[in-house]
Formats: C-alpha cells, sequence, structure tokens
C-alpha cells in the first residue's frame, strides 16, 4: 500500500481498451408496460351542482335549539375556578425579595472596599506623622525665639524713624509686623506637652 490515501501515483490513468463499445452495455428492457384506465378512488368530494340542477327547499327541522342549549348548559358540570392563595399566606410574605438582598449584598461590598481603603490610607498617613522628643522641641523653641528677636530688633529700628513715609519702609514694617505674629504663634504651639510632625507636607 501507498503512504497517502488513496491508490498509488498513476492508478487512476485510463485504460483506453476499457472504453464502452456501441450495444454492448445492459440498460435494461424497452418494452413499456400495458396502458390502463385511471380511476378515482372513494376519497373524492361530490361533485359540485350543475348549473341547471335546482336547489333543495323546505328543509326543516323540529329541534328548539333554545331549550337544547339550556339543557346542555344546566346538565353540563360547572367550571373549576382555581381558588388563589392569598398574599398573606405565601410562604414569602414579608420577606425581602431576592434580587433587593443581592443588590444590598453589592453595596454593603463596595462599602466595605471602600472604608478599607480609606482606613489604609489613614493607617499610611499615621506612620508618616511621629512625635518629637524634648530636645527636638527645645531646639526649634531657641531657633524660634532667636528668629523672633532679630525680626523684632529690625522692627524697632523702624518704629524709631520719625516719619515712615516711604513705601519700602511701610512695607518692612508690615512684613515685620506679620513675621513677629506668625512667630509667636509657633512659640505657643510649642508650649503643648505633644509635638507630632506630619512629614507628608
Amino acid at each position: 500500500m501507498a503512504s497517502t490515501f488513496g491508490r498509488p501515483k498513476g492508478a487512476y490513468k485510463p485504460a483506453t481498451a476499457e472504453f464502452q463499445r456501441s450495444h454492448t452495455g445492459k440498460m435494461g428492457s424497452n418494452e413499456l408496460p400495458q396502458p390502463k384506465r385511471f380511476s378515482y378512488d372513494d376519497s373524492r368530494r361530490p361533485p359540485i351542482p350543475s348549473r341547471d340542477q335546482p336547489p333543495i327547499y323546505g328543509l326543516h327541522t323540529n329541534k328548539n335549539f333554545v331549550v337544547l342549549n339550556a339543557v346542555e348548559n344546566i346538565l353540563a358540570a360547572p367550571k373549576v375556578i382555581k381558588k388563589e392563595t392569598p398574599a398573606t399566606e405565601k410562604a414569602d410574605y414579608g420577606c425581602v425579595p431576592k434580587y433587593l438582598q443581592r443588590i444590598k449584598d453589592q453595596i454593603n461590598e463596595e462599602y466595605e472596599s471602600i472604608r478599607a481603603m480609606h482606613q489604609k490610607e489613614e493607617e499610611e498617613e499615621e506612620q508618616k506623622r511621629y512625635e518629637l522628643s524634648s530636645e527636638e522641641v527645645e531646639k526649634l523653641r531657641e531657633g524660634l525665639q532667636k528668629k523672633w528677636e532679630a525680626v523684632n530688633q529690625e522692627y524697632q529700628k523702624i518704629t524709631h524713624i520719625s516719619k515712615v513715609d516711604t513705601q519700602e519702609l511701610r512695607r518692612r514694617k508690615e512684613e515685620c509686623e506679620r513675621q513677629l505674629t506668625q512667630l509667636e504663634k509657633d512659640i505657643a504651639s510649642l508650649s503643648k506637652p505633644h509635638i507630632f510632625v506630619d512629614a507628608t507636607r
């Protein structure tokens, strides 16, 4: 057998000596069947009345359809009306629908994820805040006090001028007053028992 499907290569080559010759085939009998008369079966419908055939008159019945219908309705079995169960007697009466419970659970999951995210952010913020030691607070207080003395010295020089009539002197005086106010607030804030520093700012 060949290694591929079908016959080996070249096996389908036609043989010229095996062609069909005239009057050598077998096509069956050429005789036609004997003719027979066609006839309809009994399933045909009745024929249509002809145009000249008169209609049938005087057909009537003695049946009283009014009485017959009344008797049929009286003797007929009554219709079975299915009694509906009241809503208060159903098993799921007063229960929360399943789709509402599903939506409620989804909302609670979203709230929990948002709450966990905020809590994680707060914990990270808390880790970035630390408390200053007493030595660090004292150094800050001394630095602020020295700066306050330097600004106050400059402010006193300006105030001893008899007349502050230039724009530059007025600006320097206002700046010294602003710095002194801020420094006093900073020094007062260092008097608290615990001082925390926010490293994120």
